[in-house]
Parts: structure tokens; sequence; C-alpha cells
């Protein structure tokens, strides 16, 4: 009994360390990217660059709403101050810990729980957030597309990339919906893949055969399906949430387009589009921080694929993420150590 605040207070350092070791790798992955910014400072229009954290702003803006949207129509209210910082908190999170955004289900779980929000809810939430913004990109893409087309710049390699990225995104909404849809699919969906996933563990951990209950897995899907019964009950009030997550594409994507501006090119918005929706799909499965690297290359290929010579989109998407990181990070970080320091004190 004694233990137990001693207990709480290793567990907290641990997580503390961890969280910065992980700071630490992202800043250390991009150091080369960052030296690359600041020699590239004297070449770009500084009053371009201010409006960056305008856009960024808005984002956060998109995203808070987002998420009060969401838990609103699942009956919770909370303040949209409160959902402005979950936003700054999540994206630290799923930059930090590169785990194909499942840290932010995790996390989001965990953070709402002092609020009165069980698993099932927030898990759905992150859920229907990323379906949202998947959704609404696809009509980004379309235009992006037409964009190019228009300026004569479509290439077959952009076309092929642009409409498998569609159909890959239509294909994992649609999945979700009729898996989510069904209480029994989603139950031997998730259960089988948590067996494999304890089966896996197991070889590692011989003495632990089931390290995930599948008894508490069992709870959060029960509450899963009956919240996602709610919002299928209340469709209709998913247009805000739909329009607020298309704004928080079109901020990412103008937050690129204005670096180029900076640098003084006009490149086609439409390229830009394309190559952000391609690095972000593939950034989420990088196993380093923040798809550093992949991201970067990627943008990059892409942007030449659309016309846009490497020797001007590699230094526009180094001088993006840097400053993007520099604008979310710190603040991300700050709110994410006060929720863990409050809960340790709940505890």
């Amino acid at each position: 009994m004694f233990n137990m605040p001693a207990r709480k207070r290793r567990w907290k350092l641990v997580l503390t360390i961890v969280t910065s070791l992980a700071l630490v790798g992202l800043l250390y992955a991009a150091r080369q990217q960052v030296f690359d910014t600041f020699n590239n400072l004297g070449k770009v229009n500084s009053w371009a660059l201010l409006t960056i954290p305008l856009l960024q702003g808005l984002s956060y803006h998109s995203h808070a709403k987002l998420y009060q949207g969401l838990f609103q129509m699942l009956g919770e209210r909370f303040r949209y101050r409160s959902m402005y910082r979950l936003a700054l908190e999540l994206n630290f999170v799923n930059n930090v810990f590169p785990s194909a955004g499942v840290s932010g289900f995790s996390y989001i779980g965990v953070r709402m729980k002092p609020e009165g929000i069980n698993a099932g809810q927030t898990t759905l939430v992150q859920m229907m957030r990323f379906a949202l913004v998947f959704i609404s990109f696809q009509v980004m893409l379309f235009s992006g597309l037409l964009m190019l087309a228009i300026g004569g710049q479509v290439s077959r390699l952009t076309i092929l990339i642009s409409s498998s990225l569609a159909t890959l995104v239509l294909i994992m909404t649609l999945a979700i919906i009729f898996i989510v849809g069904s209480r029994k699919r989603i139950y031997g969906f998730i259960t089988y893949i948590t067996m494999v996933v304890n089966r896996v563990i197991h070889v590692i951990r011989p003495k632990h055969p089931e390290t995930i209950s599948i008894a508490r897995v069992t709870k959060v899907l029960e509450d899963l399906h009956e919240n996602y019964e709610v919002l299928k009950a209340n469709y209709k009030q998913l247009k805000m949430p739909l329009s607020y997550a298309l704004l928080a594409n079109f901020t990412e994507v103008a937050t690129i387009y204005v670096v180029y501006v900076a640098f003084g090119h006009l490149v086609n918005p439409g390229a830009v589009i394309i190559a952000y929706a391609v690095a972000n799909f593939a950034g989420i499965m990088s196993v380093l921080p923040g798809g550093v690297g992949i991201y970067e290359a990627l943008m990059t290929a892409v942007m030449a694929s659309a016309g846009v010579p490497a020797g001007i989109s590699l230094p526009v998407t180094v001088m993006y993420r840097v400053i993007n990181m520099l604008i979310q990070l710190p603040t991300g970080y700050y709110f994410y150590y006060k929720s863990l320091h409050a809960r340790n004190k709940q505890a």
C-alpha cells in the first residue's frame, strides 16, 4: 500500500524520460534539415513565412472543432479551449512516437478517461476523425488533378498515384464502416487481431500468454459499437465535422504553398496537393519519428513528376517541415506534460 505512490512516481519518471528521448531522437534525425533551413533563411521572403503560424493556428482550430463536434454527437460537450489543447497534444504524440497513428488512439483514451469518456467513445472519435480527414482529402485530390490537367502537367505516374490513393482511402473507409457496423464483425475482427498480437508477444515474453486482455478488448468493442449506433442515428450532424476536416487539409496544403511563395516560386497547387497526400500516407508508416527522410524524399519525387525541379522542392519541403516542428512540438510537449502531470496527481 505504501509502495503505490513510489510506483506511480517511477512510472511518471519513466514515461517522461521515454517521451523526452523520443523528442530528442526526432530532433536528432532532423538535425541536417534544421541546419539546411537556417542556411536558406537568407533566400526567403520573411513576410510570406509570417503567415505560416496563422495557417497552423487555423489548422488546430479545425481539428479542435472536429473533435468538439464528434464528442457532441455522442452527447459529450467540451469547451473549445480543451479540444484545441487536445489537438496539440495528439499532434505531438503522433509525431514523436511513430506507430501509424496507434499512439494517438492510446493517448486520447488515457487523456479523456478522467473526463468520464470511455475507451469505446475515444476510439470511435479518433476513427471518425481519420475517416473524415481521408474522405475530405478525396475532394482535394480530385481538385489537384483538375488543376494539373488545366496546367497541362498531368503525367501517367501522377494519375496512377492519385487514383491509387483515392481508391485506398475509399476502401479503408468502407472497411471500417463495414466492421464497426456489426457487433459480431467487430468482435470477430478485433478479437482475432488481439489473439495474433498476443501470440507474437508470447514468443518474446513466454510467461505472458495474454498480454492484451481479450475480456477488456471485448468491453471496449461493445462500447465502440454502441457509440457507432449513436453516430449512425445522427449522421446528418456529420456535415459540420466534415467541413472542418476539409479546412484542416486545406490549411496544411496552403502552408506548403506559402513556403514556395516565400522562395519566389509559384508552382501548380495541384502538384502540392498530391505530393502532400503521398508523403503523409507513407510518413504514417515510417519507423522514424515524424517520417523524417521518407516524407521529404516522396514530396520531392512527386513534385518532380509534376514538373517541379528537385532543386526547388527539396529546400521548400525541408523549410516547411522544420517550421512546423518549431511551431508544433514545443507547445504540444508543454500541454502533453501538463496533462501527464495532472493525471499522476489525480491517481
